[in-house]
């Protein structure tokens, strides 16, 4: 037998065909036919925004998190510094089973550290973290870990600044399998530079620093294309008391260049972050407005070779949201999700879902995570389960907090759909199936030539979805459409 046309016989009749139950079936149910020759009911549910369960990922005081997302291994990472464990520099390996997510145990990369940020390298498979080492002058520092389960080791650490280092950013080139470092170097007038790593093994190296900003920089975030090798650097100028700017970086081998900087917001600005929408193909990048009491503020961003433009500015939350603002996007759904913390009630950690048209992001309202505080926050999107992974300092008790996030969708197998059960059928045993081009007399309540669907949950409608079964030719019986 080559082919399923082969194992399904047309015609009228019952249309009948012998299946293995997988799971206990009721008579009048919809299945699916799964990859080992069995049949199982058509299952799924639909839910809204919102959070899922949390979890402690460290009981101290962690600052500086910084979560990433490790699809070859399917894991979760947090980096950060350890307050209550003399500012080490941690790292921690989570597993997400369902909404639910659990680590492994704390694996120390450095005694005592400062602005730590990780990325994942695709290419070696492995997790970079860059930190300031204050054990060694502050100076910038690298390290490559190796995920093994639930655990995590490290590498020997490499120099990619050689003085004092500050607000450093670590982000993914995925065309050019390349990773960057973003950093502000206090022993170059604190100019902002960036400098692109090679990963070989756990083994590191660099190619020369480029200057992307003449004056003192902070506040850096870098968010690549996935189709190209340009970044959109968006930072913080203290020319003007700390404007917000952006530029265009391009990477070619082992060096990066800039195009010519734009200013987004010429006051004040604070808790820069970015995200890159797959689906778009443009950045939006948040910020904190201080010119407007600190509102959320958001734009949308796109690159032409090595000139950025900007849309509008939009808020997204007419409140002072301080700076802990972290942001992902969701390509199942093509959505922007973005984190914040509501000073305005009392701190505690808020989301918001926007959807990227054009040059402009229109935002629906923010609604309330939980009753804990948040700062230093970061988020990962975990494409296996589809869900953002959003680590925290919970400020109300001082612990390293995640939770779970997932976007309104229907998940549900009914494009599996192969017919109906004819019959009860017990987990294991055998029994009829009804297939298309058959009649299946389990029903009830239908109306009498009426198309009938299969919905999400498993159920029969009139509702149109993707699965058409047949028509009703009465209260209890379908004729299923032949595809001969």
């Amino acid at each position: 037998m080559s082919n399923l046309s082969e194992l399904l016989p047309t015609g009228g009749g019952q249309n009948a065909v012998d299946f293995v139950a997988s799971g206990t079936l009721g008579s009048g149910v919809t299945v699916v036919l799964k990859a080992d020759g069995t049949v199982e009911a058509v299952t799924g549910e639909s839910y809204s925004d919102g959070t899922g369960a949390t979890a402690t990922f460290n009981a101290g005081t962690p600052s500086y998190n910084s979560a990433v997302y490790d699809p070859v291994n399917n894991k979760v990472i947090i980096a950060y510094e350890d307050g209550g464990d003399s500012s080490k520099g941690k790292a921690i390996v989570g597993t997400v089973s369902g909404t639910s997510i659990s680590f492994g145990t704390e694996v120390e990369f450095a005694s005592f550290v400062r602005y730590v940020s990780a990325s994942f390298s695709v290419n070696s498979g492995k997790v970079i973290i860059g930190y300031q080492d204050r054990a060694n002058s502050e100076k910038g520092t690298a390290i490559a870990g190796t995920v093994s389960g639930t655990s995590i080791s490290f590498g020997t650490p490499i120099l990619f600044n050689n003085g004092v280092t500050s607000w450093i950013n670590v982000s993914y080139d995925a065309t050019g399998v390349k990773t960057v470092f973003h950093f502000m170097a206090e022993n170059v007038s604190a100019y902002g530079m960036g400098r692109v790593a090679n990963i070989s093994g756990a083994s590191i190296s660099f190619g020369s620093a480029t200057i992307f900003n003449s004056a003192t920089t902070s506040e850096i975030f870098a968010t690549f294309s996935e189709t190209e090798e340009t970044c959109l650097v968006a930072y913080k100028d203290a020319t003007g008391g700390g404007v917000g700017e952006v530029i265009a970086g391009t990477v070619s081998g082992t060096s990066i260049s800039y195009g010519s900087s734009l200013e987004f917001k010429a006051s004040p600005v604070d808790g820069i972050c970015s995200s890159y929408d797959t689906t778009e193909e443009k950045w939006v990048v948040l910020f904190s407005d201080n010119n407007t009491s600190n509102y959320g503020t958001s734009f949308v961003a796109s690159i032409s070779g090595t000139t950025v433009s900007i849309g509008t500015l939009v808020v997204f939350e007419s409140s002072n949201v301080a700076s802990s603002n972290t942001v992902t996007y969701n390509p199942s759904v093509s959505k922007v999700n973005a984190f914040f913390r509501k000073v305005s009630d009392s701190g505690y950690l808020h989301f918001i879902v926007g959807a990227v048209s054009g040059n402009s992001i229109t935002w629906g309202s923010s609604t309330r995570v939980e009753s804990r505080g948040a700062t230093s926050t970061s988020s990962a999107y975990d494409s296996t389960s589809k869900q953002t992974v959003i680590a925290r300092r919970d400020s109300t008790f001082s612990t390293g907090r995640v939770n779970m996030f997932r976007n309104a969708a229907t998940v549900t197998n009914s494009a599996d759909f192969i017919g109906i059960t004819a019959e009860a059928i017990s987990d294991t045993a055998t029994g009829a199936v009804n297939v298309y081009g058959g009649i299946n007399e389990a029903q009830t309540g239908l109306t009498i030539g009426s198309d009938y669907y299969v919905q999400a949950d498993g159920s029969l409608s009139t509702t149109t979805s993707a699965v058409k079964v047949g028509q009703a030719i009465s209260a209890t019986t379908i004729n299923m459409m032949d595809l001969t």
